[in-house]
């Protein structure tokens, strides 16, 4: 039965979301209008996800460094695109220390600018490249419609930046760098994403091309979950990214930047989530396992805390982050709600019946009810045991977001109407042919609030199908849905 607190999905999505964070306590609104404060069970999932990413940036040569939070404002206006890219979502500080500046500051919205002007600096000789650099910073957005995670006036993330000698290597370290964001959403958060390049009209302002993670939500929306650009020379000539090539000729950098913010824990929030709360997948859990201890009888605690103390001792040996809940005068199906509603993946349960058969009940988060529960689990087996159900838990949880994800991708659409109709009555992922120009996916966007969200990475090159609403033959697949 759902926690009265949380909304049903099917009744307000939106309403169920902020609920979940309320009540998961994942993070709340902060005094100024659009941002909010994380709370430490919220930020956990983020530092999973902060330790996942930057476990492989280092595994594939990237080193962290930090730049500054302002950018002067003549920095930004160098490179005209970005700037106009920009411009609407600038915070700028113009007196500081009682007196007006003589350049007003921008708070950093990314850090093309102030990197491009470092790495002029750093890079002479073709000997300095690959530079391969990853910061973890807050960036600011002036965004008028917020959402907790989804998006916020200042949010947490990592931004890489890199330069090579060619085209060739900084496009294979864009793609290198989508296959990192890939890798984790699918091995660490249980999340099916599907890889692709952006449109012209939602590219990252100044690249040269962009590329996504898109995501499918519980209510059939897309997430952006993450994107890497390769930028061709577009800010190294702005900002006279110059080196001596082993050919003894001055030559302009080739750069690219790539990042994943907080919003990928909207994004686990929603991919997985249900009408009890959250579900995270385990190694973005902060508990991965939660002990529930169950006596009606004083002579019975001793016996049963005991060997819930025996269990968790088992469990944090083995690497484990288990949580024993040994709050009193709270019923245990209250603590069962609480520990499903903040989405820990296992629950074991230890009652005066277990001890005596020394054996646990584990409950598992992916799978309602009885349906969950596996009975009389060996103590002495936990140290193996719990590791493999935790795997199955993730496993679940990703075959789960794949179904569902497959069951509302709608192909097969041939006009402009069904493509309408079928947005309309299903929602999900509307995967077509597509030859329209830049005003014809603007006209779709403004009309009917869909968005080409990529061209998958893996469905380009195939046979020619005629586009729904140019009638032109093409072979080029988009993926239209509405988005966060």
């Amino acid at each position: 039965m759902a926690d009265s607190t949380i909304t049903p999905r099917s009744e307000d999505y939106s309403r169920w979301y902020l609920d979940v964070i309320r009540e998961a306590q994942l993070a709340e609104n902060s005094p100024v209008r659009g941002c909010m404060v994380i709370r430490p069970y919220g930020y956990a999932i983020w530092e999973a996800i902060k330790d996942g990413l930057d476990r492989r940036f280092k595994a594939t040569g990237h080193q962290n460094a930090y730049f500054p939070m302002f950018i002067p404002y003549s920095f930004i206006a160098k490179e005209a695109e970005h700037i106009e890219g920009f411009s609407p979502e600038l915070a700028m500080v113009t007196v500081g220390g009682g007196k007006e500046l003589e350049e007003p500051l921008v708070v950093r919205p990314t850090s093309e600018t102030i990197i491009g002007h470092t790495f002029a600096r750093w890079i002479q000789s073709y000997r300095d490249l690959p530079l391969l650099i990853n910061q973890w910073a807050n960036v600011v957005r002036w965004e008028m419609r917020t959402r907790p995670f989804l998006r916020t006036m200042e949010f947490l993330w990592q931004e890489g930046h890199t330069a090579h000698a060619t085209a060739e290597e900084a496009i294979e370290e864009t793609m290198q760098m989508l296959g990192v964001y890939e890798e984790m959403a699918r091995d660490d958060a249980a999340i099916p994403v599907i890889p692709g390049e952006k449109s012209a009209i939602e590219r990252f302002a100044g690249a040269v091309s962009t590329y996504t993670i898109e995501a499918m939500m519980g209510n059939g929306w897309a997430l952006q979950s993450g994107t890497s650009h390769y930028l061709g020379e577009n800010f190294s000539r702005a900002f006279d990214i110059k080196f001596l090539g082993d050919n003894n000729e001055q030559q302009y950098a080739h750069t690219t930047s790539w990042g994943v913010s907080t919003r990928f824990v909207g994004a686990v929030i929603m991919a997985h989530g249900d009408d009890q709360g959250l579900r995270l997948p385990p190694k973005m859990a902060p508990i991965q396992v939660a002990i529930v201890p169950i006596w009606r009888k004083a002579k019975e605690e001793a016996e049963v805390m005991g060997l819930a103390n025996e269990v968790f001792q088992t469990l944090k040996q083995a690497g484990i982050r288990v949580k024993l809940d040994d709050r009193e005068q709270l019923s245990p199906g209250y603590k069962f709600n609480d520990w499903e509603m903040r989405g820990v993946p296992l629950r074991i349960e230890i009652g005066p019946r277990d001890v005596k058969q020394n054996s646990v009940v584990v409950a598992r988060r992916h799978l309602p009810g009885k349906e969950g529960k596996i009975f009389g689990v060996a103590v002495e087996s936990l140290g193996d045991r719990i590791p493999e159900l935790l795997q199955e838990v993730h496993d679940g949880l990703y075959e789960q977001a794949l179904n569902f994800r497959n069951e509302n991708t709608h192909d097969g659409i041939e006009d402009f109407d069904t493509f309408i109709h079928t947005a309309q009555d299903k929602g999900g992922f509307l995967k077509v042919y597509w030859a329209g120009n830049d005003e014809d996916e603007v006209k779709i966007k403004e009309d009917h609030k869909l968005t080409v969200r990529c061209y998958p990475r893996d469905d380009q090159g195939g046979p020619k199908g005629r586009c729904f609403y140019t009638g032109k033959e093409t072979d080029r697949i988009a993926i239209f849905a509405r988005a966060y």
